[in-house]
């Protein structure tokens, strides 16, 4: 199993320059989606195939506060003109699907709001994606961020045979 976090505070745009570079939606992302790219670029960004279809990796994605951050800035845009940019951004599971679709991952896409960290209970979760048959491996993100600047992010690259 490959783990990997990102420290709070970090510079995520630095970290992006630094470590991926070459996919510029990622300044249209709120924190909790450049959270769940950046840790998913660590966990699979030296596999060679990684840009080939696949059906076999899932995504499953997990947080405490959801997408609150980017909700906030959403509400207060809706003083002015609601701000479309900002509303992609008003649920949870879109971190999902941009790492979905950064990788061509065609597998289950899941994201669990959970009243705490819970490493047991993230698993077991991670444990029933495997029931599907066609599942191989899965990315796991624990990105809970309340704010832009306030965050807790963990990323593990699961494997079955190691569950």
């Amino acid at each position: 199993m490959k783990k990997t976090s990102i420290p709070c505070p970090s510079p995520l745009t630095q970290l992006y320059r630094q470590e991926v570079g070459d996919y510029p939606k990622f300044f249209k992302m709120d924190v909790l989606s450049r959270l769940g790219f950046l840790l998913t670029e660590r966990l699979v960004g030296t596999d060679e195939n990684r840009f080939q279809p696949r059906e076999d990796r899932a995504v499953l994605v997990f947080s405490r506060e959801g997408s609150i951050a980017n909700d906030r800035h959403y509400a207060e845009s809706m003083k002015d003109f609601p701000s479309p940019s900002l509303f992609v951004y008003t649920l949870p599971n879109i971190v999902a699907g941009e790492i979905a679709i950064r990788n061509k991952y065609a597998g289950e896409t899941s994201a669990f709001v959970m009243e705490k960290y819970d490493e047991e209970a993230i698993f077991a979760l991670v444990k029933e994606a495997f029931q599907d048959p066609v599942t191989q491996s899965a990315v796991v993100i624990w990105a809970d961020c309340p704010s832009d600047t306030l965050w807790d992010a963990r990323g593990w690259l699961v494997d079955r045979e190691e569950l």
